[in-house]
């Protein structure tokens, strides 16, 4: 266990969880901002995306597991992200569609930027989001970040805008 909340805990995910990562990135309405749903190949490039960077920088995106349950209900942690010409910490998130509408990405992503400034010692955390994208931009606002500026990123064939929301250490 990496980070324990009073609902969640997160921990590195592993080969197992192939299958609950499909039931959010194979899922059209979840993956709306990413152009559509994931095949099995991009699903398995992305969990491979994660175990890399769990060896190269010690994070990643983690599996979000409902305590009262043990299910691995999405997934939320600290990814190095292009943002114009730098290089970004980002508190990133997405979660399984019927566990939308229950604080869970706010409670998950509160506790990752914590564990940014606390633990990694980060100057700033930043979430990266779709223009379109209203449900996590108001998580990141909820997280206490505010709109710091816009670029359009290309991804799957599409131009996309895309937002940065950013918190400074205290």
């Amino acid at each position: 266990m990496i980070i324990e909340t009073e609902r969640l805990y997160m921990r590195e995910m592993t080969q197992a969880d192939f299958g609950s990562l499909c039931e959010i990135l194979q899922d059209a309405e979840t993956m709306t901002a990413y152009e559509g749903p994931f095949n099995d190949v991009e699903v398995q490039n992305w969990l491979d995306s994660q175990l890399t960077r769990y060896r190269e920088t010690g994070f990643g995106l983690w599996a979000v597991i409902l305590k009262e349950n043990g299910k691995m209900i999405g997934q939320c942690g600290l990814t190095m992200q292009t943002w114009k010409e730098d290089k970004v910490l980002e508190i990133g998130y997405l979660f399984n569609r019927r566990y939308w509408h229950n604080g869970y990405a706010t409670e998950a992503a509160r506790a990752c930027k914590k564990y940014a400034f606390e633990t990694l010692r980060a100057a700033e955390v930043c979430s990266i989001i779709r223009d379109t994208n209203v449900p996590s931009q108001n998580v990141a606002i909820r997280n206490g970040m505010t709109k710091a500026d816009s670029w359009t990123k290309h991804y799957r064939g599409a131009d996309m805008p895309h937002f940065r929301f950013a918190a400074r250490a205290d």
